[in-house]
């Protein structure tokens, strides 16, 4: 049995309090009063934070009644005299268009999973080719037709890689521009207010230093990803399974994908950010 799930567990075992749904609805019920005197002794940057949090809530719930209201009623179509005769039974009969609704209904959807899958990143500069590679010219072959080139920025390589030959490698990766680990952040919005924490989000909001697994994809170009090169806004996989996180449905997490958000280069170090609490290797990226 997954560890995450002893709740449901003491429930089957011995059922639930007598009161029970009526205290969840009173729980329900001090949420909006709750919600207003943050609202109201809030100050700050919190306030700020705060305001913004709520100012999207309600955006998602007045599309929500909104769609729900589309989806409700049904609009009858335009009565037009019929060219040709209709039957009986079906003279008062109306044809009704849900097809607002519908729309509105795949539009919500996708526009959930847009969110739910965003990078932290959606842009990034573009890198030249002369930027990126540095041609090599020694050698008395590579000094002729100068097809030999040296990789100037950050690169991971797995433990098993070993290079080829020197008269067949076409791209160096120097040693000392290999990186194996990332600084992976969670960030969370939490708040202390009264002596409480009050935490707005289920992410961990730490950051663990971890290896890394191997480059998803480096938005620049397909020949950066498989070269295994470390720029701004690339995804790389990160293996999380020192971490123990569990999904829902009990199957343990080892590996997770990371956008990284800094410069590796200028910076010394790989700092990357999870946007989502759960993203298995078969993600979305």
């Amino acid at each position: 049995m997954p560890q995450n799930e002893y709740i449901e567990r003491w429930q089957k075992q011995h059922g639930k309090r007598l009161d029970h749904d009526e205290r969840v609805r009173k729980k329900q019920a001090r949420e909006s009063h709750k919600q207003s005197q943050d609202a109201q002794n809030l100050r700050g940057l919190r306030a700020k934070l705060y305001q913004q949090k709520r100012h999207a809530e309600k955006i998602q719930m007045r599309k929500r009644i909104k769609a729900q209201e589309e989806k409700n009623v049904k609009s009858s179509a335009p009565d037009e005299p019929s060219k040709t005769p209709l039957p009986q039974y079906l003279l008062d009969r109306s044809q009704a268009t849900n097809a607002k609704a519908l729309s509105s209904a795949i539009k919500d959807k996708r526009a959930e999973k847009a969110a739910k899958f965003a990078v932290p990143l959606p842009k990034v500069k573009g890198i030249s080719e002369e930027e990126m590679f540095k041609v090599v010219n020694t050698g008395k072959k590579t000094h002729k037709k100068s097809w030999k080139r040296m990789i100037t920025k950050p690169t991971f390589v797995g433990s098993d890689f070993t290079r080829r030959p020197v008269k067949y490698e076409r791209f160096i990766r120097p040693m000392g521009l290999r990186y194996k680990k990332a600084n992976v952040t969670q960030y969370v919005s939490s708040f202390r207010l009264k002596g409480k924490t009050d935490i707005l989000s289920p992410e961990l909001g730490v950051t663990v230093q971890l290896p890394i697994l191997g480059v998803k994809k480096n938005p620049q170009n397909p020949l950066y990803t498989q070269l295994g090169v470390l720029t701004k806004g690339t995804i790389v996989e990160v293996n999380v399974s020192e971490l123990g996180l569990v999904t829902t449905s009990g199957k343990v997490v080892w590996g997770k994908y990371a956008q990284i958000t800094n410069t590796p280069e200028n910076d010394g170090t790989v700092n990357a950010y999870d946007p989502s609490p759960y993203s298995s290797p078969t993600g979305p990226y």
